[in-house]
Formats: structure tokens, sequence, C-alpha cells
């Protein structure tokens, strides 16, 4: 009954752009904190970004930032990232969590999407 669900994956050319959803149902995303994760072809999950549950503290990993942009609509029970200027090396399958309140480390996060798959390729 709780669900989180990532969308907004898809192939983009090497310098292009996605904007990538989380979207909530069965709870509300006002309490938690979300965090972006991604795992790419025999590497290990690392994270990507977090947002705390005001909106008011974020985060990003040194790969990626300057060119994501994490942000949050409780409105629409919806969180973002937004990704732009896109290298190859951010290929992965890209999942969305949830830890109450703060961003936490990874394996203090409650609940996870499914994933949705980033492939930057020529």
């Amino acid at each position: 009954q709780l669900q989180l669900v990532e969308s907004g994956g898809g192939l983009v050319q090497p310098g292009g752009s996605l904007r990538l959803s989380c979207a909530a149902s069965g709870f509300t995303l006002d309490y938690y904190a979300v965090g972006w994760f991604r795992q790419a072809p025999g590497k290990e999950r690392e994270g990507v970004s977090c947002i705390s549950s005001s909106g008011g503290s974020t985060n990003y990993a040194d790969s990626v930032k300057g060119r994501f942009t994490i942000s949050r609509d409780n409105a629409k029970n919806t969180v973002y990232l937004q990704m732009n200027s896109l290298k190859p090396g951010d290929t992965a399958v890209y999942y969305c969590a949830v830890v109450p309140f703060r961003c936490r480390s990874p394996v203090e996060y409650d609940y996870w999407g499914q994933g949705t798959q980033v492939t930057v390729s020529s």
C-alpha cells in the first residue's frame, strides 16, 4: 500500500538533460527526507543527492555538484531530480528512498522505489 515510484528516466546523449520524479502514495512525504541513489552495472549503490523534509537542507555527491538539482513539491507529494550536462558516467538505475526528517546514511532509509533507468550514450 505504501509506494514510492520513480519516473522520468530514459536514453539521452552526453550533455543532455532529464528530470526524474519520485512520487509517494499511501503516505505523505512531508515528514521525510528524500534521497536519490544510483547503481551502475558492476558497481555498488551510491548516494547522489538528498533533501530534508523541510526542503531547507540539500546535499550532493561531488560527482554531480553543479549539474544536478534536487527539489520537492509537497503539495504534489513528489520530489524531483533535475539532471543537466549528463555524462556517460551518470548511466545507472536511479532510486529514491525516504527517511524521517533529515538526510542520513543510506542504510537508514525506510522505503525504496523500484528504480528508473538513465542511459547517457551517443
